[in-house]
């Protein structure tokens, strides 16, 4: 038998009978191109679990890091470590919902009963929230549970019903996975999350990190809900990854563009949901794509020709594709991205960009994705920073665009290419866009 499996598996016979286990990597492999490297954990003593639980809230506390901030840059790495993939939600979801893509107000509610919850209205008015940079959003507390078993529900979201089915779903995620006993869920819009509302307490708290982690399992749930994988994958398939596919379903744009994320049998992707260029709501980075910007602080010099940037700065509310060449250590990549510009329920307008990075596409097909982003970044630089797509490497992407069967990356590719960049320092147009 074990000789049938070295012939199968082109391996030597002895490959199978090794039982020595390889020596473990210092620096941890994150599976992905780009980003901050992983540390190594060396010298072993400095990091053993007594000393971190006593170096990490000093370190929070005097760099103003919140415990929900630092609980958020937790689950994020966590995320993006496993590329979206959390086959329990997704199964839980799948037995609740019963793998119905089409779940009605209606359904939800009753789902919401079974779970022995009773849902309540309330009316509530937005008010106005400034954040630690000096911004003023409009805000709403749009659910909140209570105990024992009640749901209260802002009555502003019977005119928005695609925001009560993910707050109802989010609220079954929750009697699905957890104790209701203690449970603190706040649902809210405007521009805040849990990990960027202005903290009162800066002292790091370990409930705040547990009640970050019950959210995004809630939230991830919620999106498995309304989009089961295997169904919302044929249904992407079959409308080519167009954003508007949130119509059809009557669900919100950022639900379907996050979903796109996990069911893709590509896992190369990025997600943003931006406020103001330099203000993320929300980030996720499964292709590892270094940020100009995070949801803890803003730059000084962000670069403005990103497409989220640039989508703030568009009138058109229709979404746009943006082919962009990124240096990410020292090798250029290729990304493609389909941004929409929307309103939130109180009117504030955000930018949600989904977009992949098209290196690994253009390697499996066989051709030198290093080649060929190469060729196309000294074409924008040598123009001033922006390019179209000569004809013989618009064919080769071409043909990327169809086996991924993704509309927005022709639409892309029959656009400027441009350049990017993380840091107005490390700006590659010539002239630099920061010379002054």
């Amino acid at each position: 038998m074990l000789e049938n499996f070295a012939e199968v598996f082109q391996k030597p016979l002895s490959w199978f009978l090794d039982t020595e286990p390889e020596a473990d990597a210092i620096t941890p492999q994150k599976g992905r191109s780009g980003g901050i490297e992983g540390m190594a954990l060396e010298p072993n003593f400095l990091f053993s679990k007594d000393i971190l639980q006593i170096a990490i809230p000093e370190m929070l506390s005097q760099t103003g890091i919140s415990g929900r901030q630092f609980a958020h840059l937790l689950i994020r790495a966590h995320q993006e470590h496993h590329q979206n993939h959390f086959p329990d939600l997704e199964r839980a979801a799948d037995e609740v919902g019963g793998k119905n893509l089409y779940l009605n107000v209606d359904d939800l509610t009753q789902l919401l009963k079974k779970q022995g919850l009773v849902m309540r209205w309330y009316d509530e008015v937005p008010s106005e929230v400034m954040d630690d940079s000096g911004h003023v959003f409009n805000h709403l507390i749009t659910s909140y549970f209570t105990e024992p078993n009640v749901v209260n529900i802002n009555k502003r979201l019977k005119q928005n019903p695609a925001r009560l089915k993910y707050d109802l779903a989010v609220h079954i995620g929750h009697s699905v996975l957890h104790e209701l006993k203690g449970l603190r869920c706040v649902l809210r819009t405007g521009g805040f999350n849990s990990a960027v509302l202005p903290a009162t307490d800066t002292t790091p708290n370990a409930q705040d990190i547990l009640t970050a982690w019950h959210d995004f399992e809630s939230s991830f749930f919620a999106g498995a809900l309304l989009c089961p994988k295997v169904a919302y994958r044929q249904l992407l398939d079959s409308y080519g990854y167009e954003v508007d596919i949130h119509q059809h379903l009557n669900i919100s744009p950022s639900v379907a563009m996050r979903r796109m994320t996990v069911v893709s049998p590509y896992p190369h992707w990025h997600y943003f949901d931006a406020y103001l260029p330099g203000k993320l709501k929300a980030v996720y980075r499964g292709n590892g794509i270094p940020l100009p910007w995070g949801n803890m602080r803003s730059v000084e010099d962000p670069c403005q020709h990103w497409a989220v940037f640039r989508k703030f700065m568009a009138q058109s509310l229709s979404a746009s594709a943006q082919l962009s060449i990124l240096n990410v250590n020292g090798k250029p990549h290729l990304y493609c991205c389909e941004s929409l510009k929307v309103n939130d329920l109180v009117e504030n307008a955000h930018v949600l960009c989904a977009g992949i990075d098209l290196n690994p596409a253009i390697d499996a097909q066989g051709n030198s994705a290093q080649d060929l982003v190469q060729e196309l970044q000294d074409l924008c630089i040598k123009q001033g920073g922006a390019s179209v797509v000569p004809w013989h490497l618009k064919k080769q992407l071409m043909s990327v665009a169809k086996i991924l069967n993704i509309n927005w990356i022709e639409r892309g590719i029959n656009t400027d290419v441009r350049v990017i960049c993380t840091r107005g320092t490390a700006c590659p147009r010539q002239p630099s866009c920061y010379e002054n």
